[in-house]
């Protein structure tokens, strides 16, 4: 690791120790009813005893089944419905105002027509998810499959390729670091539309789990499952994040 990057941990590390600290204070003194904000040591240790000795890792388990197969079915809708509109300029302007209308729908407004049509089950919450979290990696394969530099266009030409050559040895290629960045955010709205499908569902995940303690006003088992989210969007990332850097290391 270099000294650069040493110091950029360390300071994230000092940040977030920062918060807690603060959240502590702010606990210990009051400034908030304990009721409403539990000290951090008392979410963690709340956190602990649910995953030890309650049912909370099966609920974890089910919720990253929800924001994965939902992610999975958004990056592949994503990635194939935009390379075949970028990769066309009259497909683009034919569907452009199709997909403006679409884009800034709320996946939240959905809801009441997927369970008349699905019903309160798995299959609802797993269509939102990939409506919702569809178009980061949407837009990102339709501008990184438009953007191909006019001489990569010339060299295919040159070289007498194929539509399809093109498309796996150029276009690809060339559209694959913003495909990527789309499905890193595409992830993080998976995340949060599974934690809104579970509530409205009542699906048994983390996100019903946590209802469930609001209305308990269990708030150190409230915390623990918000922090319980925290880590697993930040570790999700991170493994995108990996991923992303492995795919792309002929960059380097």
């Amino acid at each position: 690791m270099t000294p650069k990057r040493l110091l950029l941990l360390l300071l994230s590390v000092g940040v977030a120790a920062f918060i807690v600290g603060i959240w502590q204070l702010a606990s210990n003194l009051h400034w908030v009813s304990p009721i409403f904000l539990p000290p951090p040591d008392r979410a963690w240790a709340a956190l602990l005893f649910d995953i030890e000795r309650g049912d909370l890792a099966s609920r974890v388990l089910l919720t990253l089944e929800h924001m994965f197969y939902g992610w999975l079915l958004a990056s592949l809708g994503g990635i194939l419905i935009g390379s075949a509109v970028g990769i066309s300029s009259t497909a683009r302007a034919y569907l452009a105002p199709t997909l403006e209308f679409f884009r800034p729908l709320p996946a939240s407004a959905l809801f009441p027509v997927l369970i008349a049509f699905f019903g309160l089950t798995e299959n609802m919450v797993l269509v939102v998810i990939g409506f919702g979290a569809l178009w980061p990696t949407l837009l990102a394969t339709i501008n990184g499959f438009a953007t191909v530099k006019p001489r990569l266009h010339e060299v295919a030409r040159l070289m007498r390729l194929s539509r399809r050559q093109f498309i796996l040895s150029i276009a690809l290629p060339n559209a694959m670091p913003e495909i990527l960045a789309g499905m890193r955010l595409s992830l993080t709205i998976a995340l949060i539309l599974s934690v809104t499908g579970e509530i409205l569902s009542g699906s048994p995940g983390l996100g019903y789990w946590i209802m469930l303690q609001a209305r308990a006003f269990r708030a150190p088992d409230l915390f623990a499952g918000v922090l319980l989210f925290g880590l697993i969007g930040y570790a999700s990332v991170q493994i995108v994040s990996l991923l992303e850097s492995w795919l792309l290391r002929w960059r380097a």
